[in-house]
């Protein structure tokens, strides 16, 4: 019998990521899934949904603000500049995927930049520190799919 949880075990194994652990081969790959996913998102602000989620996006405000892809004078509080350049990723469908289905970087990068920018300016953090967040995300990701059900299921449904 475990003495831990299994959610207890999950965020500690998360907690105790660090850069250190990035490997070479790690950090070139992260950096070239997050190129695609920015060029990706920038096709994608074109789309009809995209701008349809942003208009809508607009009666939002607060103190902080993240920058939507392609429009440098338009800003959102940080959530929902995180949903609109999420849209924009994804409403290409050119995004990755691994299997089973799932489009790791569009959830997590437009995440990631948005509360980036939202940080004051003397608590900005390094390209390795958010190389290890957009890690930490995918690997989170990943092991909530592998601990999902209904995601063994894809297979069979397609």
């Amino acid at each position: 019998f475990p003495s831990q949880t299994v959610t207890g075990n999950f965020a500690k194994v998360i907690h105790g990521l660090n850069a250190n652990q990035l490997t070479d081969q790690v950090i070139q790959r992260s950096k070239r899934m997050i190129l695609d996913t920015l060029g990706v998102g920038l096709l994608g602000t074109s789309t009809e949904v995209c701008h349809k989620v942003a208009q809508y996006s607009k009666i939002y405000c607060s103190d902080l603000s993240s920058t939507i892809w392609g429009h440098l004078d338009f800003r959102l509080p940080p959530l929902y500049a995180a949903f609109v350049n999420g849209v924009a990723v994804h409403s290409m469908d050119f995004d990755d995927t691994w299997h089973p289905a799932t489009h790791p970087s569009g959830a997590v990068l437009p995440a990631l930049i948005a509360l980036s920018e939202a940080f004051p300016q003397k608590k900005k953090i390094s390209g390795l520190d958010l190389l290890l967040a957009f890690n930490v995300g995918i690997e989170v990701q990943g092991r909530l799919l592998r601990f999902s059900r209904e995601a063994r299921n894809i297979p069979k449904r397609y």
